[in-house]
């Protein structure tokens, strides 16, 4: 009876820690905002293309992801480096990325056949900058994955059972991301290349805003640690 007991409540910690994974980290993906820029950016590229560096672009976050779940907060106390920190780096990041994609010109065109192999052989090596990070993986996501890990357990058994089940909610996250990736260019083929501009120009918008934030609670990360009397009143 101790048993059952005690798997039942290792099955129960296991389901809690994977549904808190993918609540907190779906929202901040935005799989649906990521694929429409994804699609803008390599639209250059034919389906069977695009499936090719899709999976290596999903296999890229899901390695980030996992790894700063994992190994972040280590690395980052290893290197002294503060969660502020990150955060201003990664805001600056996301800023540098969305500030072409508002202000560039429109590349919603159909590219000459030429042009998809030349498109193909430059986003390629770019899968994983920048394409799975920051476009698919930001520093919101990033800080995000580096707070599920944080305060291991230091039951054997219990940190196993987290580590498995914060692999799980990853999976399904970036999963969720593969398949708007892959299927996304339907909706972007119904709103025709007006509609596509607009929704470009507002996710960058929306994204801008986004590195703005993220860049702004790293300043305050600073501010909060340099004056904490004046935080506290």
């Amino acid at each position: 009876m101790d048993d059952f007991n005690s798997l039942l409540d290792a099955l129960r910690h296991f389901a809690k820690v994977v549904v808190l994974a993918v609540a907190v980290l779906l929202p901040i993906v935005n799989p649906l905002g990521s694929a429409a820029m994804y699609l803008q950016l390599t639209g250059g590229l034919d389906s069977k293309e695009r499936d090719h560096l899709t999976r290596l672009v999903v296999c890229y976050a899901f390695l980030l992801l996992l790894g700063s779940a994992l190994l972040g907060a280590y690395v980052l106390d290893f290197f002294g480096i503060s969660i502020p920190a990150v955060q201003l780096a990664g805001g600056i990041v996301v800023c540098s990325i969305a500030w072409p994609l508002l202000i560039g010109p429109d590349k919603s065109k159909e590219p000459s056949e030429a042009g998809a192999v030349e498109a193909f052989a430059e986003w390629r090596p770019r899968a994983f900058y920048p394409l799975a990070m920051p476009i698919t993986v930001g520093p919101g996501a990033l800080s995000v994955a580096l707070a599920l890990g944080a305060n291991p357990s230091s039951d054997l058994r219990a940190r196993a059972i987290t580590v498995l089940a914060h692999a799980l909610g990853i999976l399904i996250v970036v999963l969720a991301v593969s398949l708007c990736y892959r299927y996304g260019d339907r909706l972007l083929r119904r709103l025709g290349p007006t509609g596509v501009l607009v929704l470009t120009r507002l996710l960058a918008f929306i994204l801008l805003c986004i590195g703005v934030q993220i860049a702004w609670n790293g300043v305050r990360g600073f501010i909060d640690g340099a004056f904490p009397v004046g935080v506290a009143r």
